[in-house]
């Protein structure tokens, strides 16, 4: 068994408002996006990282892993968007236990409308608060840490 590796003075200080931006921030922009438009910021997510695919559609199991969710969490999600005609699934041609999310035209006007009030909020919350210099210090930082994440910790 090995010592404990406490974290500085500083290291805490910086962790505390890690997570509490960690906290906070996703709770902000659900709730704007659930104000503005009823769309939770989990299915805004979903459409939004569809859209940037060929054919705007992606294997369920890679959309899980994007948008940080379980496979059974997105399965309920994106049942929620075929109820809304948003998105479609269909299977996997190379691989039949697969599934496909594809998003719809109904499901593009929908994130169309939705993106232009959360891309002000996330500039309102994030953005407008950093310099250029910040803005590249924090994607340097979230790259770092992304890896170890999607490695499951």
């Amino acid at each position: 068994m090995t010592d404990t590796r406490w974290l500085t003075r500083e290291e805490q200080e910086t962790w505390v408002n890690v997570a509490q931006v960690l906290m906070r921030l996703p709770a902000a922009l659900d709730r704007q996006l659930r104000e503005d438009t009823g769309i939770p910021h989990a299915y805004y997510q979903i459409l939004a990282m569809l859209s940037q695919e060929p054919g705007r559609s992606m294997r369920m199991t890679d959309l899980a892993r994007v948008v940080g969710s379980t496979t059974s969490r997105l399965s309920h999600a994106v049942a929620s968007l075929e109820q809304r005609g948003w998105v479609q699934r269909h299977a996997c041609r190379s691989d039949k236990r697969g599934q496909i999310a594809c998003l719809t035209d109904a499901g593009m006007a929908a994130l169309e409308a939705a993106a232009p009030g959360h891309v002000a909020e996330v500039r309102r919350l994030v953005f407008d608060h950093l310099s250029d210099d910040d803005v590249a210090c924090l994607g340097a930082i979230t790259a770092k840490l992304l890896p170890t994440l999607h490695q499951g910790g």
